[in-house]
């Protein structure tokens, strides 16, 4: 099946549910046994089944069937955020003494883990230039066991080489993760050029609506059990409401990320000229660090991508956002709503510095209509102005 098809039909077993077409919510921590024997039998599939409500239920397991066949994966893992994809999957593969190679370009709750919890535990984390492509050889140690990815990046959106990165900590005996949320499946898929883990926050455009929390970790085969042990060691456990949300929100995946493409790309093409932008920062375009590898490996853009204003004060930039209507301010993104966010990337970079010096702003495009949100924009930059 194509993706599109494949997004339809995945994890659905109406036959299973009296013919419904969603898998229904199964609310349930008790899982009751006819016989010992059934009990032995359960006990001798660790990896299998529902045994335990801790242990998923009939939703859990549609939700991961379908995001397993869309990421072209063996497995997948459900999780109770995107967070908590990224922690577990680092932790199924490091232990003290280890060594990481992180991507400068991380999301800060990613590397927040790595300073503030992987130090406690003896990882040392080493921060890589997102561009570095198949030089990151030059880097891996004898400790190293992991490579993190992450393209295009948070806030500064570089567009990493992964085939290159991939291919290098394979050769390394390392394994490679990747953060997949920007694209998704739909746009990237990880494991087809050669990334042993796939994790997104499948509360953003999985979800799509802006109601639930939810990660996703898919492995192949020769990295599934780590993965899946460490999710049952450590207790993760995700609502069967929320993995009944990620699949009603998968089933319209593909339709709503061509319309944040668009939306997005509009966006940005106007951005790009207006006075007010230095620098647009959006993988579509050709100024975009990577925009290359984008155009080579990647099959469309999320609505998620950044500007940086020329010198403006702060105050300026909080006259423009404050007032914006159909654009909200907000951390998350994903939703059909579109947001707007100021931030500051050079608190987030170690290893390669952040040498733009305007204020950024991070825009996500929702669904509105692209024209209300061009006007919006534009009201903004008169307050911008008129402050300044």
């Amino acid at each position: 099946m194509k993706k599109d098809t494949t997004i339809v039909n995945t994890g659905r077993h109406p036959e299973d549910n009296h013919g419904v077409v969603n898998t229904p919510v199964y609310h349930a921590s008790t899982i009751l046994y006819p016989s010992i024997a059934a009990i032995e039998e359960a006990e001798s599939k660790p990896f299998e089944g529902t045994r335990y409500g801790r242990r998923g239920t009939p939703t859990t397991f549609a939700l991961e069937e379908a995001m397993a066949a869309l990421e072209n994966g063996y497995r997948s893992v459900a999780m109770p955020s995107g967070l908590s994809a990224v922690t577990t999957a680092l932790f199924a593969f490091l232990k003290g003494g280890d060594h990481l190679l992180m991507v400068d370009s991380v999301y800060g709750p990613t590397r927040r883990f790595c300073e503030r919890m992987l130090r406690r535990y003896g990882v040392e984390t080493t921060y890589y230039d997102p561009l570095i492509g198949a030089g990151i050889a030059e880097l891996m140690q004898p400790n190293t066991k992991v490579v993190f990815l992450e393209s295009p990046g948070s806030l500064t959106f570089e567009v990493q080489d992964v085939p290159a990165i991939a291919a290098a900590a394979r050769a390394a005996g390392a394994v490679s993760i990747m953060d997949n949320t920007w694209a998704t499946p739909v746009f990237f898929a990880p494991l087809d050029h050669g990334v042993d883990v796939s994790v997104q926050a499948a509360t953003k455009y999985v979800v799509g609506h802006a109601d639930a929390m939810l990660g996703m970790i898919t492995t192949t085969k020769e990295v599934f059990i780590p993965v899946k042990r460490t999710s049952m060691y450590v207790g993760t456990t995700v609502a069967p409401d929320d993995c009944y949300l990620g699949l009603r929100g998968l089933r319209t995946l593909s339709v709503r990320l061509k319309r944040h493409h668009e939306t997005g790309l509009t966006l940005a093409r106007w951005l790009a000229a207006r006075p007010e932008v230095a620098r647009v920062l959006h993988p579509a375009l050709p100024d975009c660090p990577g925009h290359e590898i984008w155009h080579r490996d990647f099959a469309g853009a999320s609505g998620l991508f950044g500007i940086v204003l020329d010198d403006y004060s702060k105050e300026a930039v909080a006259a423009m956002l404050d007032g914006m209507e159909h654009m909200g301010m907000g951390y998350s993104w994903g939703g059909f709503e579109s947001l707007i966010l100021a931030n500051d990337p050079a608190g987030h970079r170690t290893a390669t510095p952040w040498s733009e010096t305007g204020p950024s702003i991070r825009i996500h495009a929702g669904l509105e209509d692209p024209d209300d949100l061009i006007g919006d924009l534009e009201k903004g930059f008169e307050r911008l102005n008129a402050a300044s």
